[in-house]
């Protein structure tokens, strides 16, 4: 309520007097004192209090009004109050859906990502404020978004939601359903815009790059300052929430045709940016039938990594998996636009072969099969009964490499089974299962290189003599090594540590089962250094008393 102090009967009185004004025009000097002195008298007498209502909130709500009227300002202001982010958002969307169930929405995109976004992720709600009818009636709602968008901030509005019925059944309403399908559709939409744009404007930049002479150097620097600030839009976002996409597209199978074409990748051919899946498959050789990956703790790391030499002669891009939800993100998408996912650290790896090819291959496969089939033996005896009995290591067989063009052996897993990087992380969990990690780590086979100097040197030994203990030696220390080189752990690397010393001790001429002997210091030696040390003191002392006098 406001208080006003209204003139209401001096404001007729002034009608008249107008009036009276215009009829006596002659006398107006006389007249006018007179009546300047009754009007004084009369408004003192006629004010009178009243009580209005005066409307406070006079804008209307912003998703209310048409996108149009609303600026830029106003949009970041109101995201600000309520995310409270002191940062801008990185990209919204205001839109009115109509239909069968009619709402009104506003949804932004933070450019930071939370710090405590991952915690409690499965228990964590939507972020996104529900309105009915302009009344708030919840500030987090958990069917409103799925959990991967739990980073997505704003408003939703709607009239068809019933104001008098409680969160928990208003939470199983059928209107609720649809509209968080509707959110989640626009919310995928301005992530798939952001992403398009970064693609349009690298594409851009190429044809900008032929036209380089014809251009001037001035507007050349503008034009890729601007366009850099644009690309960076969504590679920002990629970095920030990269995980939340890649977790969406683990759990949500109705978008997960949508958000694979968001997931961005290192490759071989990437020179370190990340890539989409559609200029993967743009670069792919005409041949080429399946997508390739591996997985790794770095990048660095995976470039040196054996199972890649082959990929590397052959020219073909492969994937590069350096964060742990690549890996099973790729596994749940299967296949993307009818190529199939192939993991390059598995075994029964198909690559294009000519007939001479496969000729020559069958006959290097006979060749070997003497040292294949004694490297098995021996492998079964270390990992069942000897040294690597407590590994959990279990080999398939041992059988000549296509892969391979620069080291001698190599270790993979079977088709199924747990690669490197999956069994690290299996292992490292709190509550983990030494059983089931052991059951889906699979089969390990052991892939030799026939053209290694080391190889063929084996193969002699062993069809001179299957007993040899240093042909033994050597195949005990491959395997772990390559174990090793391979990305799995060894669980007692004592046995590798002993076989290298006893490497080592052949190398150098010294005989690797000599007993330990203790050295002995000559007794003159040992008294001449105490007369000498004792004479050091005494000259010391003397020293001293000197400095003293």
């Amino acid at each position: 309520k406001v208080k006003k102090e209204v003139d209401v009967e001096a404001e007729e009185e002034d009608d008249d007097d107008d009036k009276e004004d215009d009829e006596e025009k002659d006398d107006v000097e006389t007249k006018d004192d007179e009546e300047k002195d009754e009007k004084a008298d009369k408004k003192k007498a006629t004010k009178k209090t009243v009580f209005e209502w005066e409307q406070v909130n006079t804008q209307k709500a912003i998703w209310l009004r048409a996108k149009e009227d609303v600026t830029e300002e106003e949009y970041t202001e109101f995201y600000k109050s309520i995310s409270k982010d002191y940062l801008d958002p990185l990209a919204y969307t205001h839109f009115n859906a109509e239909g069968e169930i009619e709402f009104k929405s506003i949804l932004y995109l933070p450019k930071k990502a939370p710090f405590d976004m991952m915690d409690n992720y499965h228990s964590k709600k939507s972020e996104v404020k529900l309105f009915v009818r302009r009344v708030l009636v919840a500030e987090k709602f958990d069917d409103l978004l799925p959990r991967y968008m739990n980073f997505v901030r704003g408003v939703v509005d709607s009239d068809d939601l019933p104001l008098n019925v409680s969160r928990e059944q208003l939470q199983q309403n059928k209107i609720m359903k649809v509209i968080s399908k509707k959110l989640v559709r626009k919310v995928l939409e301005l992530m798939k815009k952001l992403a398009k744009e970064e693609e349009s404007g690298g594409d851009d930049d190429e044809e900008k790059d032929e036209d380089e002479e014809k251009s001037d150097k001035a507007e050349k620097k503008e034009e890729k300052k601007e366009k850099s600030g644009e690309e960076a839009t969504w590679t920002k976002f990629w970095k920030e929430f990269n995980k939340n996409l890649k977790m969406g597209c683990y759990e949500d199978d109705s978008n997960r045709s949508k958000l694979s074409k968001l997931l961005r990748f290192t490759t071989t051919k990437s020179e370190g940016k990340e890539i989409s899946l559609d200029k993967y498959l743009d670069r792919m050789q005409e041949s080429q039938e399946s997508i390739y990956y591996m997985s790794g703790d770095s990048i660095h790391v995976m470039l040196k990594a054996p199972a890649l030499q082959i990929f590397k002669k052959k020219d073909i891009e492969v994937l590069m998996l350096s964060d742990h939800l690549d890996e099973p993100c790729l596994q749940k998408l299967a296949d993307y636009e009818g190529k199939k996912f192939v993991s390059i650290q598995k075994a029964d790896v198909k690559l294009d072969e000519t007939e001479e090819e496969k000729k020559r291959f069958s006959k290097i496969k006979d060749m070997f099969k003497p040292l294949t089939d004694w490297w098995k033996e021996t492998l079964t005896e270390l990992t069942e009964k000897g040294a690597m009995k407590d590994a959990g290591v279990k080999i398939e067989r041992v059988e000549v490499s296509k892969r391979l063009t620069d080291s001698p052996v190599v270790v993979v897993t079977s088709q199924f089974g747990y690669s490197a990087q999956q069994e690290r992380v299996m292992k490292a969990q709190a509550f983990q299962n030494k059983e089931q990690i052991s059951m889906m780590s699979g089969r390990k086979t052991l892939e030799i290189n026939p053209n290694h100097p080391i190889i063929a040197d084996l193969l002699a030994k062993v069809k001179a003599s299957k007993e040899n203990s240093a042909a033994k030696d050597t195949a005990a220390v491959l395997f772990q090594t390559a174990l090793i080189e391979s990305g799995y752990e060894i669980a007692d690397p004592s046995a590798l540590v002993n076989r290298v010393y006893r490497l080592m001790s052949k190398e150098l001429g010294v005989d690797p089962d000599a007993p330990l002997k203790e050295v002995d210091v000559p007794e003159e030696e040992e008294e001449a250094e105490e007369e000498d040390g004792d004479d050091k003191d005494e000259d010391d002392k003397d020293k001293d008393e000197k400095e003293e006098l």
